[in-house]
């Protein structure tokens, strides 16, 4: 091989070198928007709610959690809520028309989650204390959103189901 043939094939090889494919820095942190990772879903408390939630569908205790998860609605804020505010009040709709044998088209998982975010609501001593100043809500809140994103589509068939029924 000749210098020239030399030095033009080794121009060409750094040339390949050059336009090799770009591998990707480490990945982002990709979870740092997981509801799970927010303190009120991992506390104690959301746990204690999600134990009482099947105690309280099995021993048909929806109704008592329907009157007073529908008495702290009414006298709690709903600036924290935002836009979850229509859907907690549907949770109590779905609830009370589940407990009364209208409507029965909730499946199992939906109706434990609903329970145990209403469970969470009316528990005064949650993550945050209810009677905490400006903050006493926020994990209620964040409750509620995280269980209106699980059980959405419940929460809408259930929304259909009542504007049909009118």
């Amino acid at each position: 091989m000749n210098r020239g043939a030399f030095i033009a094939q080794m121009k060409t090889a750094k040339a390949k070198s050059r336009t090799k494919v770009k591998t990707r820095g480490a990945p982002k942190n990709v979870e740092t928007n997981v509801p799970y990772r927010k303190p009120a879903l991992r506390s104690e408390a959301f746990a204690r709610a999600l134990i009482n939630a099947k105690s309280c569908i099995d021993s048909g205790g929806l109704q008592g959690l329907f009157n007073e998860a529908a008495r702290k609605a009414a006298s709690v804020p709903r600036e924290p809520f935002k836009e979850c505010w229509p859907y907690l009040q549907t949770m109590l709709r779905l609830i009370r028309a589940h407990e009364r044998h209208e409507y029965d088209q909730v499946p199992n998982d939906a109706l434990l989650w609903i329970v145990a975010a209403l469970n969470y609501l009316v528990d005064p001593f949650d993550f945050i204390p209810d009677k905490t100043p400006f903050l006493g809500f926020i994990d209620d809140a964040t409750v509620i959103e995280f269980v209106t994103d699980k059980t959405r589509q419940t929460l809408d068939d259930f929304m259909t189901w009542e504007t049909a029924a009118l």
